[in-house]
């Protein structure tokens, strides 16, 4: 719950910077000379790709809990069977040894999108994130019938 807090505040503040960058470019633009208008420009640029970035990584969020809802509803979300070192972290060799499983389970059922949530779960605890996203993306796509590349 602490992080969907935290999220949602992030997002706020987000949008409301959005707004406010978006007004001043609406404000050079309306000065009318031709340097005031390219900046005014150049400046709603950034909230247009700020808000897609927003929106795609909502979007990918919102996706990955409806999986994981499913998942745990069949009974299949990975359990956290991981060591924790005296300060609460994972032991980097605990999740080393779940994530040879998990990558074994999902080479021998590469098109299972349940396999590829565990791995992706698997990459997030040994701490590689960037994989563990296109892990995610995979599975998503898998469970949605989209073509996946290889």
């Amino acid at each position: 719950m602490r992080a969907k807090i935290t999220y949602l505040v992030t997002a706020a503040a987000l949008v409301f910077y959005f707004v406010l960058v978006g007004s001043r470019g609406v404000m050079l633009i309306q000065s009318g000379t031709p340097v005031t208008v390219t900046f005014g420009v150049a400046v709603l640029i950034l909230p247009v790709i700020g808000l897609w970035f927003l929106w795609k990584n909502t979007e990918f969020v919102r996706r990955a809990n409806q999986l994981a809802a499913e998942l745990d509803a069949e009974g299949g979300l990975p359990v956290d069977e991981l060591r924790r070192t005296p300060d609460g972290r994972i032991d980097r060799d605990s999740a080393d040894e779940v994530f040879a499983r998990r990558k074994a389970e999902t080479e021998s059922a590469p098109d299972d999108w349940r396999c590829w949530f565990r791995l992706a779960v698997a990459y997030h605890d040994a701490r590689d994130t960037p994989r563990a996203r296109k892990a995610m993306q995979r599975a998503i796509a898998l469970h949605d019938g989209k073509p996946v590349r290889a």
